[in-house]
């Protein structure tokens, strides 16, 4: 597919990011969303033109990249579906946070229409997506990943190949959110207990990050904080759809996952406090409040 053509669903901060690496790497990419003002945004940059009805036809692969698997399922299947109108072979690179079976069913319901079915949720953030260095936790056919590679190149610089089932990138998502999520909550529970103790966040930063206690969600997460700027890289909100997604896979597995369970709780009492539209570190500011501290900032 190098000069291939490929459709992304999905222009929000992840979407619009890997959608400019799909450009920037020479491929014809169209990009659709519910929001007009982001597909305008994205044609005047350089995105193809053209309605679903009119490319559909001529895509060698389709990219979604949208919240949930109701979304995923209404991008593939819905009123306006796209899966019966593309070509037969076209590979589906699905990359929304799902359950395995929800990925197993969207799976067989492409292949029934003659598509690949790629199982690729991702990691990096919108940083690394605008770049093209995600990592790419993918699992499906060795004929889905062929005709996905030139797509996948241009997005990733990691390509985890999880083997032919459909899930186990899901699966591999499911682990990874559930770290991530149980760091970013203790990050805003060390950061805050430090400030009990009378250690400032900025001190508390610069001396944890250099010794064995950092973690990639603190580097990332507790500048933040410090500089009282909750601007949305990933939200509060979305940490209860992947953690509810986690503990419903170890439900299943009769798991227990208390970890998880704790640090949901953190992300629902955020939510529950007008802050689920802000950036996660905001996890913070359930621990500040409860102790009656003052974050830095005039939005803390």
């Amino acid at each position: 597919m190098p000069n291939g053509a490929v459709a992304i669903f999905g222009l929000g901060a992840m979407g619009r990011g890997m959608a400019t690496s799909l450009m920037q790497a020479g491929l014809v990419t169209h990009g659709f969303d519910i929001n007009a003002d982001a597909v305008a945004k994205f044609r005047d940059s350089g995105g193809a033109a053209g309605t679903i009805a009119e490319v559909a036809a001529t895509l060698d692969a389709v990219v979604i990249v949208v919240v949930n698997a109701a979304q995923t399922r209404a991008v593939l299947f819905g009123e306006d579906g796209i899966a019966d109108k593309l070509a037969p072979g076209t590979v589906v690179i699905a990359c929304a946070t799902v359950a395995p079976d929800v990925a197993q069913d969207l799976a067989q319901q492409c292949e029934e229409r003659g598509l690949h079915y790629l199982d690729a949720p991702v990691s990096g953030g919108t940083l690394r997506a605008g770049d093209g260095t995600l990592s790419v936790l993918a699992s499906g056919s060795a004929a889905a990943f062929t005709k996905a590679r030139p797509a996948l190149d241009a997005m990733a610089s990691q390509v985890f190949e999880l083997g032919a089932e459909i899930g186990a990138g899901s699966s591999m998502k499911a682990i990874n959110q559930m770290l991530v999520g149980i760091q970013i909550a203790a990050m805003g529970e060390a950061l805050t207990f430090g400030m009990t103790q009378g250690v400032k966040p900025e001190m508390f930063f610069d001396v944890i990050r250099q010794c064995a206690g950092t973690s990639w969600a603190l580097e990332s997460r507790a500048p933040h904080v410090i500089a009282g700027d909750y601007t949305p890289l990933s939200t509060i909100d979305i940490w209860l759809k992947d953690l509810g997604i986690v503990l419903d896979i170890a439900k299943d597995a009769k798991f227990g996952a208390p970890l998880t369970a704790a640090a949901l709780q953190q992300y629902l009492a955020a939510s529950g406090s007008g802050l689920g539209h802000e950036d996660d570190a905001a996890v913070a500011k359930v621990y500040a409040r409860n102790a009656g501290l003052t974050l830095p900032g005039a939005q803390a």
